[in-house]
């Protein structure tokens, strides 16, 4: 049997159609289909993972808009920013005796009339943005997407005419459509009758003849993703995904703006008047998938992630990061362990795996040579990353939390808004004295809430609303932190100028890959090692009474997180000792 030919990249909604027509041939009524996939999810599914044509799937964002065409193929890889709530559509409706469908688009391309023969559907509405902090290395598989886009767009202009792409949706099996409304048509006469090839592919040259280039906001270029069939529990607030769709610039074609129906396949146009759409683009998602740190590695090295590998990396990244910070091998070692901390579960009140730092003893002058290589070394080994410089002013004057804009009905971004893995380097070196307003006060209190219980507090204007975060927290200071209190203090002490060698791509790429693989690594404690802990936590205890549960939950943690960093998944004698000499050096600087 020979499958069909219509073009999943160039014309989805072709291939849309065809599998709609094909499942109301078999016999299902558009009343089935309510929150329910007709066989055309499976068809992509099949098209970009089976047939791994995924990568030939340009991703959207500033540099690409103006090269793709609308109603073809994109991905969005961004974090869901707000979530605007859902819009009611007319996703079916009877032109004559023939039934269409709106669905993974913004307008209908046939006149609905005032037939009762419809059916609204729903779809939910997600503003989303690039990931907040992304480094431009993690962004650059775009640019392999983009050119892999443009030289297949070369091959197919020179494969076929513009004759053939017309017809490009109706080349189409008649055994695999047999009973649908396209393949009795073909049947009849070889091919689809003029007056619907015409009125469906003119619907679509209109469209897309009218749209000019889009006014696009580069710094923060946004994307209105309207996403179908999928249960509210699988996209979340702050989520980074990757969303493949169909590209539309405008709501609705300009033929119909002047001549219009009746009837509107938008319920919701006051949600989106502040969404202009020659602005933000829309993408109708047909798949998303979430993604995680190591998603964003453009070309992970081909190594297992056995103890032995992994030691050799751990290693090389030690030394690299012991050279940065001045040969304090005890300062670097900290710092491994806080590149590799996540929030991996929550009991109570308390964000189980978390390791901010704070590296004191740093002034004005040595924060230029140490906190600047530092900040280089974390942007390019991590791919999303800010730093804040830490002044009275700024905790004045900026808004840390995100807002609920009523009069926008939008969620106003702000600084704290941050992706789970992301990295957060604050400068407190520049933080003099002055008095703190109330805005200040409040910022410093959401400051410290993330450090320590990894939440961040949202401004609903008549509720205030937690939402948990996993951000590793760096604070480089002269002395300790009053702000932001940090679960572990190191005195910084370099012997050396700080090292700025240049480290090839390729060790980079595997020290990014190491630290994306090993922090996800399950963790276990057997039951010798388990009495082990528990009686030296005791002397512990007994030698020093002003120890307590969170000294106790830092050792365990950093337990967890040395055996990590050796590709280890169960904490040894040998790895608890390291905690507990590490330990003791940063308690002897601390004296």
């Amino acid at each position: 049997m020979v499958g069909p030919t219509y073009d999943c990249l160039a014309n989805p909604l072709g291939a849309v159609r065809l599998t709609f027509d094909k499942a109301i041939g078999s016999g299902l009524h558009p009343s089935s289909f309510d929150g329910k996939d007709w066989g055309a999810v499976d068809l992509f599914r099949n098209f970009l993972f089976d047939q791994s044509h995924l990568s030939q799937v340009p991703i959207l964002n500033p540099a690409t808009v103006r090269l793709v065409q609308p109603n073809t193929l994109v991905r969005f890889r961004g974090m869901i920013q707000d979530m605007l709530g859902n819009e009611f559509y007319v996703g079916a409706y009877k032109d004559d005796s023939v039934w269409r469908t709106n669905k993974f688009k913004d307008f209908s391309q046939h006149p609905m009339g005032s037939s009762p023969d419809m059916r609204v559907w729903e779809r939910r509405l997600l503003y989303c943005v690039p990931v907040p902090g992304l480094n431009s290395w993690a962004e650059s598989a775009s640019k392999i997407a983009i050119d892999k886009y443009m030289n297949w767009t070369s091959q197919q202009r020179d494969k076929r005419g513009r004759e053939d792409f017309e017809a490009m949706d109706y080349k189409v099996s008649c055994d695999e459509f047999e009973g649908t409304p396209s393949a009795k048509k073909m049947r009849e006469d070889g091919h689809p009758s003029s007056s619907s090839k015409s009125q469906d592919y003119n619907a679509e040259c209109a469209y897309s003849s009218s749209i000019a280039v889009p006014d696009i906001d580069e710094d923060s270029f946004p994307c209105l993703v309207k996403i179908y069939d999928s249960p509210e529990c699988e996209l979340k607030l702050n989520d980074v995904f990757e969303f493949v769709g169909v590209l539309t610039f405008d709501s609705e074609p300009a033929v119909e703006k002047d001549d219009h129906d009746g009837f509107s396949n938008d319920y919701s146009d006051d949600m989106l008047v502040h969404l202009p759409p020659n602005k933000v683009p829309r993408l109708h998602c047909i798949i998303h998938q979430k993604l995680a740190v190591c998603d964003f590695l453009c070309n992970s090295p081909i190594i297992e992630p056995k103890p032995h590998l992994v030691k050799e990396v751990r290693e090389a990244l030690l030394r690299y990061l012991t050279a940065i910070l001045g040969n304090d091998g005890v300062a670097a070692h900290f710092m491994l362990l806080h590149l590799l901390s996540r929030v991996h579960a929550r009991v109570d009140n308390v964000a189980v795996g978390k390791l901010s730092l704070n590296l004191t003893c740093l002034n004005k002058e040595s924060i230029s040579i140490f906190g600047n290589q530092l900040n280089d070394a974390v942007e390019n080994l991590l791919p999303f990353t800010k730093c804040m410089p830490l002044t009275v002013e700024y905790l004045n004057r900026s808004s840390l939390a995100p807002k609920k804009d009523y009069q926008s009905n939008r969620l106003t971004p702000a600084a704290l808004q941050l992706a789970e893995g992301s990295h957060l380097m604050i400068d407190e070196t520049k933080l003099e004295a002055g008095t703190l307003n109330s805005v200040g006060v409040d910022n410093a209190r959401l400051l410290k809430n993330l450090i320590e219980f990894q939440k961040v507090e949202y401004d609903f204007t008549f509720y205030k609303m937690e939402m948990a975060a996993d951000v590793q927290l760096l604070i480089l200071s002269e002395g300790k932190s009053n702000i932001l209190p940090a679960d572990v203090i190191v005195p910084f002490q370099p012997s050396l100028v700080g090292s700025s060698e240049v480290v090839a791509a390729e060790v980079l790429e595997a020290w990014r890959w190491y630290l994306a693989t090993v922090r996800s690594l399950p963790h276990s404690i057997e039951s010798e090692m388990q009495k082990v802990v528990e009686n030296d936590l005791v002397a512990a205890r007994q030698a020093d009474r002003s120890l307590g549960s969170q000294d106790f939950s830092r050792w365990l943690t950093m337990g967890r997180l040395i055996s990590a960093s050796f590709g280890e998944t169960s904490l040894s004698l040998e790895h608890w000792q390291m905690v507990k000499e590490l330990e003791r050096q940063r308690m002897e600087r601390l004296k």
